[in-house]
């Protein structure tokens, strides 16, 4: 690895698991370096249990290769700052290189080009081969060949099985540039880079459109900078950067570039959004990290990191969620229910496609959680457009009714119970009042009670009710949340559940409460379990400002990251999800939300940070809130704060700071204010709508 810039990864050999090569992956498309597949947003093919992200055969999988590789040196690189992946050969007399890229703004395209660069003052003529195990075929599509393009190969076809009876088939369209056996450089030739464009869309008009948009660029030489332009402007909008030990530098650049790389463009009207699964765009072939499904690691661990950023980013996350509505209507009749039950593994349609049916019936906070995430939206932008026009209140509503009917009313108790679930704890399952679920429930309901009163809409009897009555298991004695009926202490934990209380559920309790949360299930927390969890702990920790205890947990995380690329793996043994976004979604929101100690409320945005003393700076800048972005600089000494822009998409609201002593400044754009730093026993500061 090289040592200097923490956002440059650099190695002279692979990693012996092709599964850890780094991911070159836009909103669109994406595929693992050098792998013969990549996969389409959206495009799944199977029925039902079976169905997985389609492989589209790859012609971006080329390798050079050179004579006499024995003299020569290899480099291999992922530069977080351009988005780019490069293969360097260097041998006596030239170097060859090698730049991988899927384009930020122009989603359909992704390219390569190859140099071959001169050393000496030989004339002998330069010859590099590429390999590459390209076929146009698919075990997955009907690809058909059809007439060159301005250059290109295209081919395209249809998905063979639809997810459901009688549902779509998408058709892929892909044109490329055909790859030459080798290339060479001539004898009186100093240097000389050759193109290579691909371009993939679901229409034949879309992909020559995107392919010509391409060679236009191509032709200017500007398809790889204007890449890097818009790579750059989203990486400086959402920039967070500590003074402190390098390998944590390096999980930060590289957690912000997978998951960066996973999220739609900032200007990119009419973009279908398809949600993102634990692996990314790049994995989820039949039978690797769950076939590409979208599960609750969207929606629990990596929205609330891209809502801080990127709003709309986030607007699309829910999108996706609304447009599938109707399928999550059908998953709770099914069940026998009213309203919507979001599936516990969703592709297309919204129907449940998990392959083992427990899960699918028993995994059911996954509702609550996609709800919560609508909250967070709504808390942070007031965007009432989202209910009111887009669809956001009909899925408030449909979730409400389904958590009522989903309900039973106990005599004994004069509560109500969710019985039969599995909760996050997926050790048990079959259980009666599991905290998480019954938690994430009520919250649910109390969030579609206040948007209706926000929305000036009837708000029914049934909603507060359930809400008000919904027994959330507590042990009064032990002063802990069991987490479900009949839950006895020591019982191992598969990963975190119960702690989610306390963030990102902010339920109601004492700092005694949640303390004897964290250390009732941390010991009995299984330390093989996936990567996220260790971050929420670390971020029960840091609330209650024992930042070594936090540290601990947070050091555990680094057994799931990999060189030399920073690919995260779900599981430490290396098993499990590869590309693990989820695992990154709670790393950044320990930073975000631990060490700065964000908290997203209804009436504010407030701050508390505590980090080691390793760390002697953090500044996190393009934090959103209200249509405003806020820079954030923190030291021990000083915490400032500053309004660098308001936005030109949603109403922006003048802010004010007020401090835990009660006193109050106003923090309009362009202006910064400090505040003290932060000791032990810290401040605590909100941004309020003046």
């Amino acid at each position: 690895m090289a040592e200097g810039d923490p956002a440059v990864f650099t190695a002279t050999a692979l990693p012996a698991d092709p599964r850890l090569l780094p991911t070159v992956t836009n909103a669109y498309l994406g595929t693992r370096v050098f792998r013969d597949i990549l996969h389409v947003s959206g495009v799944y093919n199977g029925a039902a249990g079976d169905t997985h992200r389609a492989d589209v055969p790859s012609p971006l999988s080329v390798r050079m290769a050179v004579p006499r590789m024995d003299n020569a040196a290899e480099t291999f690189t992922l530069d977080t700052r351009t988005g780019t992946f490069s293969h360097t050969i260097q041998s006596p007399g030239y170097v060859a290189t090698q730049q991988l890229y899927a384009h930020h703004s122009l989603v359909h395209l992704m390219a390569f080009s190859i140099t071959i660069r001169r050393l000496g003052r030989s004339t002998q003529p330069i010859t590099v081969q590429l390999h590459t195990p390209f076929v146009p075929q698919s075990q997955d599509l009907d690809l058909i060949p059809g007439p060159d393009f301005q250059g290109a190969r295209y081919i395209y076809g249809q998905t063979l099985v639809p997810e459901v009876e009688g549902g779509p088939r998408p058709t892929v369209h892909m044109l490329w540039t055909p790859i030459p056996p080798s290339l060479m450089l001539g004898g009186e030739e100093r240097e000389r880079s050759w193109e290579f464009l691909m371009a993939v869309a679901e229409s034949e008009e879309e992909v020559k459109r995107s392919y010509s948009e391409g060679l236009s660029l191509l032709a200017v030489g500007s398809l790889h900078h204007s890449h890097i332009r818009a790579w750059a402007a989203l990486c400086r909008g959402c920039s967070v950067e500590l003074d402190g030990p390098l390998p944590l530098q390096q999980a930060l650049h590289g957690c912000l570039y997978y998951l960066l790389s996973a999220i739609p463009p900032r200007d990119s009207p009419g973009f279908l959004f398809h949600g993102i699964s634990p692996g990314g765009l790049s994995n989820g072939t039949w039978g690797e990290d769950y076939w590409g499904h979208i599960f609750w690691d969207q929606d629990t661990w990596m929205f609330p990191n891209i809502l801080l950023f990127y709003p709309k980013a986030a607007r699309a996350i829910l999108e996706y969620r609304i447009r599938l509505l109707e399928g999550a209507v059908c998953n709770a009749q099914e069940q026998g229910y009213r309203g919507a039950k979001f599936p516990w593994e969703s592709a297309a349609t919204g129907r449940e496609v998990c392959p083992e049916e427990i899960y699918g019936i028993q995994e059911i906070h996954i509702t609550g959680d996609v709800l919560m995430a609508f909250e967070q939206y709504y808390c942070t932008t007031q965007d009432q457009k989202l209910f009111q026009e887009d669809g956001g209140w009909e899925l408030v509503e449909a979730v409400a009714k389904y958590w009522c009917s989903r309900m039973e009313w106990s005599e004994e108790e004069q509560l109500y119970h969710i019985k039969g679930v599995m909760p996050p704890d997926e050790y048990h399952s079959q259980v009666d009042n599991s905290a998480y679920t019954n938690a994430v429930a009520r919250r649910s309901l109390n969030f579609a009670v206040e948007i209706a009163r926000d929305l000036q809409l009837p708000v029914p009897e049934e909603w507060e009710d359930c809400a008000r009555k919904l027994k959330v298991p507590f042990d009064a004695e032990r002063k802990y949340h069991p987490e479900y009926d009949g839950y006895s202490p020591g019982e191992p934990v598969k990963q975190a559940d119960v702690i989610l209380l306390g963030f990102p559920l902010m339920h109601p309790m004492s700092a005694e409460v949640r303390r004897n949360d964290l250390e009732m299930y941390e010991p009995v927390t299984d330390p093989a379990g996936p990567a996220m969890t260790w971050s929420m702990f670390a971020v029960g920790w840091l609330e209650l400002k024992e930042v070594q205890r936090a540290q601990s947990q947070l050091h555990k995380c680094f057994s799931n990251i990999t060189e030399p690329f920073k690919v995260w793996v779900e599981n430490s043994d290396g098993s499990g999800a590869v590309n693990f976004l989820t695992g990154m979604g709670g790393f950044l929101q320990a930073i975000l939300f631990g060490y700065m100690g964000l908290r997203i409320t209804r009436p504010s945005l407030t701050f508390s940070p505590a980090f080691p003393h390793d760390i002697t700076k953090m500044k996190v800048s393009g934090v959103s809130y209200l249509g405003n972005k806020l820079d954030f600089t923190i030291t021990m000494e000083q915490t400032e704060m500053e309004v660098t822009e308001t936005s030109k998409d949603l109403p922006a609201s003048p802010l004010e700071v007020e401090l835990e002593s009660g006193q109050r400044f106003p923090l309009r754009e362009g202006m910064a204010a400090a505040a003290p730093g932060f000791a032990p026993q810290n401040k605590e500061f909100g941004g309020k709508p003046l």
